[in-house]
This record gives C-alpha cells, structure tokens and sequence, in this order.
C-alpha cells in the first residue's frame, strides 16, 4: 500500500467516484453516471463544509477507491463529537486487495485526530460480505437503522 495515496477528492474526481458508486447492484439503481450536474453541485456543497471530507484513494494516478467522512458536533454522551462514515467504494479491480481495509482506517484515524468519541456508520441490510467486512474491521452490528424517503 506504499504507492497508494488518500487525498482530499478533487472536482476532476466526480466521474470516478460516481462511476465506483454506480458499479454494484444497488449504485446502479439509483445513480446517474452520465449526467455530473447534480454531483458538481452536491460536491460544492461538501467542499465548503469543514465537516465533511470527500476523499479518494489514488493508485498510479488511477482513483481506485473513496470514502465521505462526516464530522458531527452534539449534545449526548456529555457532548460527544461522532464521525460518520458514508459512500465506501472500491473501484472493482482493487477489491481484496486491502485498499477498503486502508480507507477505513483513514477514517478512523482522521476522527480521531478531529477529537471524535465514536465512529458510526450504516450498510445495507443486502450488504452481508460488507457487514463481516466492518465486523473483522472491529465494528458492532449495535444499532438498527431506519431511513425515511422524502
């Protein structure tokens, strides 16, 4: 993993991105690798938010992988800042090779060094191979997700 590189995504990083969030079952359903527009403007919005960090994971100048960490000042736990994890992706040629492993201890890293008590984050009920992925990664299945279309 010497030659790979976790950097601050960039916009000429949007198509990879979204060409690795459209490249399984579920991405292909509900993204639209052929039309940027609603992704530059959603990548503004992150981009002016200290909160979040959208990052890429960069091998031989290829984007290989991807990950949006999101940094949540709050109330509970005697005022505990929490980090969420979203949007993991490996591009399909790297999977197995220890590139999701090094993304998401990045993660972890980075909220550690923002002063965060916990790192959270949700998968898809279908996702099993990613639940164990997480498991092994030492995350706990503790909590039941619900989500609400609007």
């Amino acid at each position: 993993m010497e030659d790979l590189d976790i950097r601050p995504a960039t916009d000429e990083d949007i198509q990879a991105i979204v060409d690795m969030l459209a490249d399984d079952p579920l991405g292909t359903r509900r993204e639209s690798p052929d039309d940027l527009a609603p992704y530059r403007a959603a990548f503004r919005r992150l981009a002016d938010d200290p909160h979040q960090h959208l990052v890429v994971a960069v091998r031989q100048d290829r984007v290989v992988g991807t990950l949006q960490l999101t940094v949540i000042p709050g109330l509970s736990r005697r005022g505990a800042v929490r980090s969420v994890i979203e949007g993991v992706r490996v591009h399909a040629d790297e999977r197995g090779s220890g590139l999701g492993s090094r993304l998401i201890e990045w993660a972890v890293e980075e909220s550690r060094r923002q002063s965060c008590q916990l790192v959270q984050l949700t998968s898809d009920a279908t996702r099993t191979d990613a639940h164990r992925f997480y498991e092994r990664l030492g995350f706990t299945p503790s909590h039941i997700g619900f989500k609400l279309a609007l």
